[in-house]
């Protein structure tokens, strides 16, 4: 009479009923299965030819990387969640604030209209075309040096023939040069964070000119 040997299989079976069905289980439904598995594995196990120590222990440690790795999941999942409730927290506490983000717009009110350049090498200057809704340029700025990195500019809401823009939004256009060279700048919009919006991607800030945008967007806060 031929002896099959169905430990292996059996074993095999077990780990795969472990691995398979472990990503939708808990660590510790992983846990009893496994051991509910291997009881059952054990008790049906033939006498002629029982499952050795080294197999046993192999299973075992297998089973400590799953569980290992579901735990090091369930960690990394609750740090996440900690991340995106701290961001929220510190959003909500924007609201009201005005900020520079990148864009091209500024409003112009009774006070003039503001905006920002990020000049990440500097300029010696900058040329700043305000234009209306219709792109046509009603008035040509200039500034002087600017610093590296964020410089808030404004607009005192006149027209080329000195006269004062109606109130409104406006669209832009910055130059910047060193010497001769046009250098590299990004044009930044002033508005103000009405509200804030939570998803699983982190928090939006809403802002006043109808955008929204990350914290990380966020330029300078006034």
């Amino acid at each position: 009479m031929t002896t099959v040997n169905t430990n292996n299989q059996v074993s095999q079976d077990l780990l795969n009923s472990v691995n398979t069905r472990n990503s939708a289980s808990t660590t510790d439904e992983t846990q009893d299965r496994f051991m509910t598995l291997l009881v059952t594995q054990m008790k049906n196990q033939d006498p002629l030819n029982p499952m050795d120590n080294a197999q046993v222990t192999s299973q075992m440690a297998q089973l400590n990387t799953v569980t290992g790795i579901n735990k090091l999941n369930e960690t990394m999942s609750s740090l996440i969640g900690s991340v995106q409730l701290g961001q929220s927290y510190q959003a909500t506490s924007m609201i009201g604030r005005n900020v520079l983000v990148e864009g091209k717009t500024l409003t112009h009110t009774e006070t003039g209209g503001y905006f920002g350049v990020n000049v990440p090498n500097g300029a010696d200057g900058l040329t700043v075309a305000i234009k209306n809704g219709s792109g046509a340029t009603i008035r040509t700025l200039t500034f002087g040096k600017q610093d590296v990195g964020v410089n808030a500019l404004n607009w005192d809401g006149k027209m080329d023939d000195g006269t004062t823009a109606p109130s409104g939004d406006y669209t832009y256009e910055i130059t910047a040069k060193t010497g001769d060279t046009t250098v590299k700048s990004t044009a930044l919009s002033l508005a103000q964070v009405q509200s804030v919006t939570t998803s699983t991607s982190g928090a939006k800030l809403n802002l006043s000119n109808n955008t929204s945008v990350a914290i990380a967007d966020i330029q300078e806060i006034f």
